[in-house]
């Protein structure tokens, strides 16, 4: 039997890794960028994005000025520049092949 994907265990998994290994390695503080994710994305791209690159799945409040403009709370991706800028090539490498299929 398979395990249907479900986000908020992954953020959660990924949350209590991070809490882990900075009791491990002391608390260091380095520049974290996030990368957006669009609604809609398929959630089998979002498991890649997470687990590849290793970036961290949060929540963030964004205005979204579509149709009736409110803030919506998106997923987004957080990791270091070198690691969301290749991420965020794959994404869109990977959507562009699922649409064009």
């Amino acid at each position: 039997m398979h395990k249907t994907l479900n986000l908020d265990e992954l953020i959660a998994k990924k949350q209590a890794e991070k809490e882990k290994k900075s009791a491990d390695e002391g608390a260091e503080i380095e520049e974290l960028f996030d990368l957006i994710i669009p609604p809609g994305t398929l959630v089998s791209v979002i498991y890649d994005l997470v687990e590849e690159f290793e970036l961290e799945p949060v929540k963030r409040k964004i205005f979204v000025g579509v149709a009736n403009s409110e803030e919506r709370e998106l997923l987004a991706l957080r990791g270091p520049l070198e690691k969301v800028q290749a991420a965020e090539k794959f994404l869109y490498k990977e959507m562009k092949a699922w649409v064009d299929e």
